[in-house]
């Protein structure tokens, strides 16, 4: 089809690509999900031959020695450019490009964060990680040292420590001065956790690490002013806890997506007490797959309480709404959890906020509980 300058043949297609088929008068054209995010591409980079969406092409910009992007709609496109596009396309660059990634190495996608999409597009096409395996030293090795500002747990300020990940000793440590012998803190590859927090934190390459120190989270905020410091560091600690499930749990499937996880929810509702007399208070409530944590502020270092959230099948119920003799609450949209052992009162700023937190709590309530999620029941009901 032709329109002024636009000229694309119905054969630019990507095989093998779940694709959408955009036709505007007289022009056809089938593109397909952008080649990072899965999302619908609006954009292309004519160097590289993918289609990519418009978020990841403002990142493809920033590569501008290597990628070139352009509108698939609004720009002009030469007939060889169509052509190159025709010939290459998102699996081509995908074989090409994605030859050797580790199988633990985090893949981003549209709800991810800034930096990790940047520097997957970097990996990829500027530094070539996939293609040649001693560029994967930094994350592989199974041992990782350096520097990284750590926020001080009481006055908030962040200061440079000196940081060891070992693989051999199964753990991740941190030291107050450059020179200590022994670890100001030292957390267990078995129980950590690492999770980008750039909002939260207030710097684009902010990462929350959390651990379990006598069976509560401990919360550690970090960055680095190096992008891809950062994402090495988060896909060393993958790569360490990856190795270490595979000898803890022989012959297991499914290991990678219990290397990190992302929070189910965060954000301030408020709490009353376990007589259900106390006033309501503000707090900050963080859903970490079964734990549901709750802080005064979002970068405290431990939270005020834990409560675990199991299933259905062991008597967890989630209501909307409070007891009718509920009182000294602020807030108007209320839920009730209800566990074998007591109920916990909730409330929200909005409805849209109820709903959001209701429907997190319903799909834990919904799923059955593994046999290792019954252990961490066990550790609760034994918490001082």
């Amino acid at each position: 089809g032709v329109i002024g300058l636009y000229r694309f043949p119905l054969s630019v297609c990507l095989p093998g690509v779940s694709c959408v088929r955009v036709c505007m008068s007289s022009l056809s054209l089938c593109v397909c999900v952008c080649v990072v995010c899965f999302s619908d591409p609006e954009w292309a980079s004519y160097t590289l031959g993918v289609f990519v969406c418009q978020s990841c092409s403002g990142l493809h910009r920033n590569i501008s020695q290597i990628s070139k992007v352009k509108s698939v709609l609004l720009d002009p496109w030469s007939d060889a450019e169509v052509e190159f596009m025709a010939t290459n396309g998102n699996d081509a660059a995908k074989a090409k490009y994605e030859q050797k990634v580790p199988v633990f190495y985090y893949r981003p996608t549209h709800r991810d964060c800034q930096l990790l999409r940047e520097q997957w597009i970097r990996a990829r096409y500027e530094r070539k990680e996939f293609v040649c395996v001693e560029r994967q030293e930094p994350y592989s090795a199974g041992y990782r040292e350096g520097f990284l500002w750590k926020r001080g747990r009481d006055n908030g300020q962040f200061l440079s420590r000196k940081c060891i990940l070992s693989e051999r000793d199964g753990a991740l440590k941190y030291f107050n001065k450059h020179d200590a012998r022994e670890p100001k803190a030292l957390m267990k590859i078995h129980t950590l956790n690492a999770s980008f927090q750039p909002g939260k934190i207030g710097q684009p390459h902010g990462l929350q690490v959390t651990y379990l120190k006598d069976n509560s989270t401990r919360n550690i905020f970090v960055y680095h002013k190096d992008g891809k410091e950062m994402v090495d560091w988060f896909n060393a600690i993958r790569a360490a806890r990856f190795h270490y499930l595979q000898v803890a749990f022989p012959g297991a499937h499914h290991l990678v997506p219990k290397l990190t996880r992302n929070y189910i929810k965060e954000g301030y509702m408020e709490k009353t007490g376990p007589k259900h007399t106390e006033g309501f208070k503000k707090r900050w409530f963080t859903m970490d797959d079964r734990r549901l944590m709750y802080f005064k502020e979002p970068l405290d270092a431990y939270a005020r309480g834990e409560v675990f959230i199991g299933s259905k099948e062991n008597s967890y119920t989630v209501l909307p709404g409070l007891p009718p003799s509920t009182q000294g609450y602020h807030w108007q949209f209320g839920i009730t959890i209800v566990t074998p052992d007591r109920k916990f009162l909730f409330t929200c700023e909005t409805e849209e906020e109820q709903q959001d937190w209701m429907a997190a709590f319903q799909g834990l309530v919904n799923r059955p509980m593994l046999p290792q999620e019954y252990a961490v029941a066990a550790q609760f009901k034994h918490k001082p």
